[in-house]
C-alpha cells in the first residue's frame, strides 16, 4: 500500500483555529473600531434590555449599551491585564531563579522555601492576599495575578539554570573568575529563556482567567469599564431577564482561555520533543 504523505509544515485544524481565534482578540484589543463603531458606555435608556438582534448582535444591558461593543472593548483590558501580569511574573521569577540557582546553598534554600510556602497556596487565595495589599483596582489584580504565576515560573527558571550551570563553558567562566552576574546574564539567562517563555505562554490562559475571576469579584476594574469579569457581575443580577448580558461576556472569556491554552500546550509539547509539525 503507497505511504500517506505527512506535511509537518501544516498546523492541525483545532491549532490553527485557537490561533486565528486570539489574533481575532488581540486585534480587537488594539483596534476595537475595526469591530464596533460603538462606545463601550454609549447607552439609550429606550432602548434598555433589548434582545440580540439585528441592530444590537449581542443585545443591550440595563443601560441600554450595546454588550457587543462592550465585549469588544472589554478585550483590551482583559488581555492586557493577563499579558502584563504574566510578563511581571516572569521578570520577577527569572531574578529570583537565578539567585537560587547561582546563590549558593544558604540562598537557594532560603528562596526554594519560600517558593514551596506560595506553592502551598491555591493561587486565587495567594492573589486575593495580594489585593489586600495593593488594593482594588486595574493595577492591584494584575499585580496579584502576577505574584500567583511568580512560585511556577521560578521553579522553571531554577532547574533550567542549575542544568546549565553544570555545564562546561559556565565551570570554565567560573574558574576564570568571572562575577556570578556576569555568568547570570552573559551563559545562563539566555540558555534558560527558551523553556520559561513556552510555560507563560501556557499560562497566559490561567492569568486571564485569573484577573476576570478577582474583577467578578470586585477586586479588579470598576464599572462602567468593560472588562469581561466586571460584566459577568452587572449582568448576575438579569439572567432571568436579560441573559446575554452575561453570558456573551463569560462564553467569550471562556473561548480567549481555550484558546490561549491550546497554544500553549502545543509549545509545551514541540519545546519537549512530543510534536513535530
Amino acid at each position: 500500500m503507497p505511504r500517506r504523505l505527512r506535511f509537518p509544515y501544516l498546523p492541525r485544524p483545532g491549532l490553527a483555529l485557537a490561533a486565528v481565534i486570539l489574533l481575532l482578540f488581540v486585534v480587537a484589543a488594539i483596534r476595537p473600531s475595526l469591530f464596533t463603531g460603538s462606545g463601550p458606555t454609549d447607552g439609550d435608556l429606550l432602548e434598555t434590555l433589548q434582545a440580540p438582534g439585528g441592530d444590537h448582535w449581542f443585545g443591550t444591558d440595563q443601560l441600554g449599551r450595546d454588550v457587543f461593543a462592550r465585549v469588544v472593548h472589554g478585550a483590551r483590558y482583559s488581555l492586557t491585564i493577563g499579558a502584563a501580569a504574566t510578563g511581571i511574573g516572569v521578570v520577577i521569577a527569572t531574578v529570583w531563579g537565578l539567585a537560587a540557582a547561582l546563590g549558593g546553598r544558604f540562598v537557594d534554600a532560603l528562596l526554594m522555601r519560600t517558593t514551596d510556602v506560595l506553592l502551598a497556596l491555591p493561587p486565587l487565595l495567594l492573589a486575593l492576599m495580594v489585593v489586600l495589599i495593593t488594593g482594588k483596582g486595574v493595577v492591584g489584580v494584575t499585580l496579584a495575578v502576577a505574584v500567583s504565576a511568580m512560585p511556577g515560573f521560578a521553579r522553571v527558571i531554577r532547574g533550567q539554570a542549575l542544568v546549565v550551570r553544570r555545564s562546561g563553558y559556565v565551570s570554565a567562566a567560573i574558574g576564570l573568575g568571572v562575577r556570578r552576574w556576569l555568568i547570570a546574564a552573559w551563559h545562563v539567562l539566555p540558555n534558560t529563556l527558551a523553556p520559561l517563555l513556552v510555560f507563560a505562554t501556557v499560562t497566559l490562559g490561567i492569568s486571564i482567567a485569573s484577573a476576570s475571576a478577582l474583577s467578578y469579584l470586585g477586586l479588579g476594574a470598576q464599572p462602567p469599564t468593560p472588562e469581561w469579569g466586571a460584566m459577568l457581575t452587572e449582568g448576575q443580577d438579569y439572567l432571568g431577564q436579560a441573559w446575554w448580558i452575561a453570558v456573551f461576556p463569560g462564553l467569550l472569556l471562556v473561548v480567549v482561555v481555550l484558546a490561549a491554552t491550546v497554544l500553549g500546550r502545543h509549545a509545551q509539547a514541540r519545546s519537549d520533543g512530543r510534536v513535530w509539525s
